[in-house]
């Protein structure tokens, strides 16, 4: 069943626009070349969760965009909110654009219907695909429901395992276990 994509803000997609056509210097490494020839595809709310805060709810922090040249996604994008709007974050590749666009394509697979979020736990360097159950939600709505599905991409932190879906009375014990175990050095 396909996934009921929420609309992305237009100032958001100003934004990134915007930072696609500049004329930026980059990096002689660049892997992809010229951005403005990068497509934006699969856009996603991104919130931002801390589990040691009171509630735990997790806070819309912007969107994110995987980039893509024929078809494939090869690297990212960010649009944050901020208190004056919205504006571009940043650019970035790296493990989590393959495995936002596995898990996204496995989600497409699912007899489920589902809004398609993204979760980030800053503290544990984790993300995680947040599927809705309530696709109706708007993005204001950062509030995890009992049927909603929550898939870690990888990598993973030690003892998650990542594309295993996790209800969040499931993952959040989890998250709160591996905050509270004392880094070793």
């Amino acid at each position: 069943m396909p996934l009921h994509a929420l609309p992305v803000p237009a100032p958001a997609e100003r934004c990134l626009s915007a930072a696609l056509r500049s004329s930026t210097p980059r990096s002689p490494h660049d892997p992809h070349g010229d951005r403005a020839a990068l497509l934006p595809v699969r856009p996603l709310p991104l919130y931002l969760l801390d589990p040691g805060s009171p509630g735990g709810v997790p806070q819309l922090a912007g969107w994110r965009f995987l980039l893509a040249r024929g078809g494939v996604p090869v690297s990212a994008a960010e649009a944050t909110l901020t208190p004056d709007g919205w504006a571009f974050s940043h650019f970035f590749d790296g493990p989590f654009v393959a495995s936002t666009e596995f898990a996204l394509s496995s989600a497409d697979q699912s007899a489920e219907p589902w809004q398609p979020r993204l979760l980030s736990v800053p503290r544990l360097y984790m993300h995680t695909l947040w599927l809705h159950a309530d696709t109706a939600a708007g993005a204001s709505d950062g509030r995890p429901g009992e049927a909603d599905l929550l898939v870690p991409l990888a990598p993973a932190p030690p003892g998650i395992a990542p594309y295993r879906p996790l209800s969040i009375s499931v993952l959040l014990p989890l998250l709160s276990s591996r905050l509270a175990t004392p880094l070793v050095g």
